[in-house]
């Protein structure tokens, strides 16, 4: 029996044609129910940053404790992200897509009636655990629903869902915190789930394909993954609170990351039943996409903590304020998403499009990398609009190109992959990005500080001259002296500050810069020509 066959045999099933839905209408049926179950999870993720300060303040801990309520749920999400392709075909894709849904959403229900920090944590594990599917396994479906050549309309509708989550879940999670609870920021996924899965039972059927064809677990595999994944998350998430490698703990996180991680690679390589296929790596194409995905990702995620910190550190921008003026780079590639998906369904070369957004978004790096002291919100607005309109011709040409050449039945394996890449990614870029900061920061200092004392006379008369001043204004001799110093440095502090943020910016662009040639190693995709089926 034919694929269209047993589509049309099934009770309200769509017909398909090669594992491809033949209906235009059904297809975006099934990229909207889609979205709206990645979507829950992504809103909520980027909801929950801003309420840390009340979670710690309403349950009696301090920050730095309750940043376990953001840790706990990346270790338990990272470590299902790999493990999404197979769990469908050992499930079932609509079925773990429902069951994942429906997990996350009681997870959720849980965390809002959470009545401690330790139950809470523990619900976030469950929550991260049930949730780390979601990702993978909807892009997964989007991209089988399509035809190839029409894979680039669906990756920007994808990559809209992608960036009006970040954009809207912080304003989200600030007014429901500040107006009602952070708890409210849990509960408010129940509504979003409902709707999910009634699209998601409507519309979503799996392929022949999908099946269950594993007879053993593999355990071994899935211990080593757990375990490494798990310390890696940590230390990436703890490295810079506690000195990264100056800590025995880091150190021994460390350890066992790379010894677990290193093992599980290899056991996957050689056992018969694998549940992450790294023999998807032998498409150059798809190995080289989801490295790109990976540096992509890292200079994204690391500018995100860049530009936050720089608005209310350096220029004591109020947290309403900050998170508004980070809107216009989210804003920009939501207008241009569309035009990217536009082109690539002209048969344009996605190869030449990625290239040209990843030398957009480094001029929009660099663009910040001239900011100063004096900066104001709209300083910042042009270098979001360049970056934003650069990212909307990466994320597309990207998420299409990279599973051209893999299989229609590999298509879960393949996802699951890219998303622990964009996830590591992410973990590498806000650690290495916050960590650089301060090693910059210090290193300025002291050349600030070795450059003043080259000039004696002008840090003399630039200290009496303040000295002078606060002695005007009310401050006793020696009290104004004091604070006449305290003052200066101060200052140092404040440009040795600039100019390692400034640095950050630098290096993002030319880490994006770098990246562009290698993404002609990948194969140009051979659509089929109209007409044809």
């Amino acid at each position: 029996m034919s694929s269209a066959a047993q589509s049309a045999a099934r009770p309200g099933a769509y017909a398909m044609e090669s594992g491809v839905l033949t209906s235009k209408g059904a297809r975006w049926m099934v990229a909207i129910a889609s979205m709206a179950s990645a979507i829950m999870e992504l809103v909520d993720t980027s909801a929950v940053n801003v309420s840390l300060p009340y979670i710690a303040g309403n349950l009696s801990a301090s920050v730095d404790e309750a940043t376990w309520v953001l840790t706990s749920y990346l270790v338990a999400n990272a470590i299902i992200l790999p493990l999404s392709g197979w769990m469908a075909n050992y499930f079932g894709r609509k079925r773990l897509l429902m069951g994942s849904v429906i997990g996350f959403t009681i997870a959720s229900v849980l965390c809002g009636l959470a009545p401690n920090l330790p139950l809470l944590v523990l619900f976030r594990v469950v929550q991260g655990a049930a949730g780390g599917s979601l990702q993978p396994i909807t892009r997964a479906i989007m991209l089988e629903a399509f035809p190839r050549e029409e894979r680039g309309h669906a990756m920007a509708l994808w990559g809209v869902g992608i960036v009006v989550a970040p954009i809207v879940a912080p304003m989200l999670g600030g007014w429901l915190t500040t107006d009602y609870s952070w708890r409210w920021i849990f509960f408010i996924n129940v509504p979003i789930s409902i709707l999910a899965l009634f699209l998601v039972q409507m519309h979503v059927f799996d392929p022949s394909y999908i099946r269950r064809r594993s007879r053993s677990i593999d355990y071994w595999g899935m211990g080593m993954l757990a375990t490494g994944i798990a310390a890696l998350q940590v230390m990436l998430d703890k490295g810079q609170e506690d000195d990264w490698f100056g800590s025995h703990f880091i150190v021994m996180m460390c350890i066992i990351a790379v010894a677990a991680l290193v093992a599980f690679v290899l056991w996957e390589l050689h056992t018969r039943e694998p549940v992450v296929h790294f023999n998807l790596m032998r498409y150059r194409t798809f190995a080289t996409g989801t490295s790109l995905s990976m540096v992509l990702f890292f200079g994204l995620y690391g500018s995100i903590v860049l530009l936050p910190l720089f608005m209310q550190e350096l220029l004591n921008f109020p947290a309403v304020t900050a998170g508004f003026w980070n809107s216009p780079r989210g804003v920009a590639t939501l207008i241009f998403m569309p035009i990217a998906g536009f082109l690539i369904g002209k048969r344009w070369d996605m190869r030449a499009l990625l290239t040209a957004g990843l030398v957009v978004s480094a001029i929009g790096a660099y663009m910040f990398s001239f900011l100063n002291l004096n900066a104001g919100p709209w300083d910042f607005f042009w270098p979001q609009m360049v970056m934003g309109a650069g990212l909307s011709f990466m994320f597309v040409p990207l998420a299409t190109i990279t599973v051209d050449p893999i299989p229609q039945e590999e298509m879960g394996y393949a996802t699951s992959l890219i998303a622990l890449s964009r996830n590591l990614g992410a973990g590498f870029g806000i650690s290495i990005f916050t960590a650089f900061i301060d090693r910059r920061a210090q290193f300025h200092q002291v050349r600030l500080i070795g450059e003043m004392a080259t000039r004696p006379n002008n840090m003399s008369s630039f200290r009496s001259g303040m000295q002078a001043y606060l002695f005007q204004h009310g401050d006793a001799a020696p009290h104004a002296s004091k604070q006449a110093l305290a003052g200066i440095y101060s200052d140092v502090l404040r440009h040795a500050s600039l100019m390692s943020y400034l640095d950050g910016f630098r290096v993002l662009a030319v880490l994006l810069l770098i990246a562009a040639p290698f993404i002609w190693i990948m194969k140009k995709p051979q659509f089929k020509k109209p007409g044809g089926a």
